[in-house]
C-alpha cells in the first residue's frame, strides 16, 4: 500500500477509535459506520500494531480505552472534527443537498404523522438518504450518531438545538359502548371506580392528575388513583383499546386525530385538563454543531412546514 493509502486508512481507523470512545461498544460503532463488527475488531488490531501499544480493552460487557488510547483520542478529536467540518463545507459548495440523515422519532408519532411525509420529501430531495428509527426510548443523539430527533416532551434538552413544532395536549376519552355500559364519570374522583386503560409509569403505581377549567380565577387540582385491565406503551394501541370499549384512557392529541372524525371516541370530563402525563410540546431537535449539513437543514425546514399541516391544532383534536 502506498504512503498516501496508509495515511488514508490511518485517518479512518483513528476516526473509528473516536467513535468507540463515544459508544463504548464495537456493535454500536459498527452500526454507526455501516460496517461489520468483525471489521471494527480487525481495524482496531491494525491500528494497535501501527501504534505499538494496546489502545482498547475489551470484555464481555464493555469496551474501554487504555490510557494510550484515551490520549490518542483526545489529541485527534479536534483535528478530525476540523477535517470533517472542512469536508462538509466543501461538499456543501456543490449546491445540492445530499447524504444520509439519521432521525429517531417516537413510534406512534412516527407512524401516524411522520411516515406519510417521507415520500414527498425524498421526491423533493433525491440525493438525500433518510434512515428513520421508530423508538420510544430517548436516544443519546450525538453518541448514537443521530442527526435529528422528534421529541414529545415537556421541555427541550438543554444540550441540543430545538425547534418547537407545536403545543400538545393530553385528552381523556371513552367509547360510546363503554359509557353506555358503565356510565360517564361526572368528576375525576369517579375514575377510581372505572376500568382505565393505562400507559406504564416508571414509579409503578398509577394516578392521573387534573386541573379544573370551570373557574378561571382559581385552579382546583386533583390526583386520582386509577387501575384497569390493560396497559400498553404505545398511544395507537391505547386508542384502539378505547375504541374497542375496554375502558377510559388518556391520549396525546396527535393520536386522536385519525379516529376522531369517525366519532369513535367520546371526550369526557372536558371541564378538567389532564396534567403531567404525556408531553406538552413537540420538538424537532438536533445536536449542537457549528455547521449543519444542508440535508439536515432541509429536513428540519420540511418538518416545520408540513408536520401536522391540516391536522387540527392542539386545542382542536379534529372533532
Amino acid at each position: 500500500m502506498s504512503k498516501a493509502g496508509d495515511l488514508d486508512q490511518s485517518l479512518k481507523d483513528l476516526h473509528l477509535l473516536t467513535i468507540i470512545a463515544e459508544t463504548r461498544s464495537f456493535t454500536q460503532s459498527a452500526a454507526r459506520l455501516g460496517i461489520s463488527k468483525a471489521s471494527v475488531s480487525v481495524r482496531i488490531q491494525d491500528l494497535e500494531r501501527s501504534a505499538g501499544v494496546a489502545l482498547v480493552r475489551r470484555s464481555t460487557r464493555s469496551v474501554v480505552l487504555t490510557p494510550a488510547g484515551q490520549k490518542l483520542v483526545e489529541d485527534m478529536r479536534s483535528p478530525l472534527a476540523s477535517i470533517h467540518r472542512s469536508f462538509n463545507e466543501i461538499r456543501e459548495l456543490a449546491g445540492v443537498p445530499r447524504g444520509l440523515v439519521r432521525m429517531t422519532v417516537p413510534v406512534a408519532l412516527g407512524r401516524q404523522h411522520i411516515s406519510p411525509l417521507i415520500p414527498e420529501f425524498l421526491r423533493n430531495f433525491p440525493e438525500i438518504r433518510l434512515e428513520l428509527d421508530l423508538n420510544d426510548r430517548v436516544a443519546k443523539l450525538a453518541q448514537e450518531g443521530f442527526d435529528l430527533a422528534v421529541r414529545h416532551s415537556h421541555a427541550a434538552p438543554d444540550a441540543c438545538v430545538a425547534h418547537l413544532i407545536r403545543e400538545s395536549r393530553t385528552l381523556l376519552f371513552a367509547s360510546e359502548d363503554y359509557l353506555s355500559r358503565r356510565g360517564c364519570p361526572a368528576h375525576p374522583a369517579e375514575l377510581s371506580r372505572h376500568q382505565c386503560i393505562l400507559y406504564p409509569r416508571a414509579e409503578g403505581t398509577q394516578s392521573w392528575s387534573f386541573e379544573s377549567r370551570a373557574d378561571r380565577r382559581r385552579t382546583e387540582r386533583i390526583s386520582v388513583p386509577v387501575r384497569g385491565p390493560f396497559i400498553a406503551n404505545n398511544s395507537e394501541v391505547l386508542r384502539d383499546a378505547i375504541i374497542g370499549g375496554v375502558g377510559i384512557g388518556l391520549l396525546p392529541d396527535f393520536s386522536v386525530q385519525p379516529a376522531a372524525t369517525t366519532a369513535m371516541l367520546e371526550p369526557i370530563l372536558t371541564e378538567w385538563r389532564p396534567v403531567g402525563f404525556f408531553g406538552a410540546r413537540i420538538y424537532v431537535i438536533r445536536p449542537w454543531s457549528p455547521t449543519v449539513p444542508r440535508a439536515v437543514q432541509c429536513l428540519v425546514s420540511y418538518l416545520r412546514r408540513n408536520l401536522f399541516r391540516g391536522a387540527g391544532s392542539a386545542g382542536d383534536p379534529g372533532r
